[in-house]
């Protein structure tokens, strides 16, 4: 019996290698998804190969998307200077300069687009609305109103039929995401989380310092970034 097909919108970073497992161990046949927007460096495309060979995903996709050419994320406009150290408070507090406008409305779109021509049932999102709690495209209410739009959208909504969005980590903690990634037998150590390009993670950046709180919380210290693993006893 043929597994049904899902979507998985797959950047390389642990939530979505995650979100990978989780579909497989769903039942899904995978399509990965991922997008070269411009971001600064192309390492987290290179640790998207590396997960889905992984997982034997034999159809991964990528899809060049410039939101680069407007700028106003620290991640796409090399003039802004990435957030480092700062406090947790200071990063709960609000929305980040990571943040990249419009960047999962386009991502999600394009994904169910692929999804109604192939026929997938699903598409899998690694959004968490936890760690990240200022990014307004990363919330559960987010994604209710672009289920509803894929239903009045598409003509598979209108057969009554939609691709669903399925975010499994949404309200997860990192640790927990951690927790799920080990259960299902995530690469974790072919993912990469990091804002920086290079051989290895700088663990000073927001993504590292959170990723790596998260593994050393969970047990594993010795995935964390070599500067923090190595600190660790």
């Amino acid at each position: 019996m043929s597994h049904p097909t899902a979507i998985v919108l797959l950047s390389g970073g642990l939530d979505s290698a995650t979100a990978a497992a989780q579909a497989i161990a769903d039942g899904f046949a995978l399509t990965a998804l991922s997008f070269n927007y411009g971001q600064r460096h192309q390492r987290e495309l290179e640790a998207a190969k590396a997960v889905a060979q992984h997982f034997a995903i034999a159809d991964h996709r990528f899809i060049d998307v410039n939101l680069a050419q407007w700028g106003a994320s620290s991640l796409t406009d090399l003039t802004q200077t990435l957030p480092q150290a700062a406090p947790q408070a200071d990063i709960e507090a609000g929305i980040p300069s990571t943040y990249v406008p419009g960047r999962n409305t386009v991502f999600i779109a394009l994904a169910l687009a692929l999804a109604e021509a192939k026929g997938a049932k699903a598409v899998y999102l690694g959004i968490n609305a936890v760690d990240y709690s200022g990014y307004p495209d990363c919330r559960p209410e987010y994604l209710a109103a672009f289920q509803q739009l894929a239903q009045l959208s598409s003509k598979a909504g209108l057969e009554g039929h939609a691709p669903q969005l399925v975010a499994p980590l949404v309200t997860d903690s990192k640790v927990d995401i951690v927790r799920r990634a080990v259960a299902l037998g995530v690469p974790i150590a072919a993912t990469w989380s990091c804002y920086e390009g290079g051989a290895v993670p700088c663990g000073r950046c927001d993504s590292c310092r959170i990723r790596d709180r998260a593994l050393i919380e969970a047990g594993y210290p010795e995935l964390a970034s070599p500067i923090v693993s190595q600190a660790c006893p």
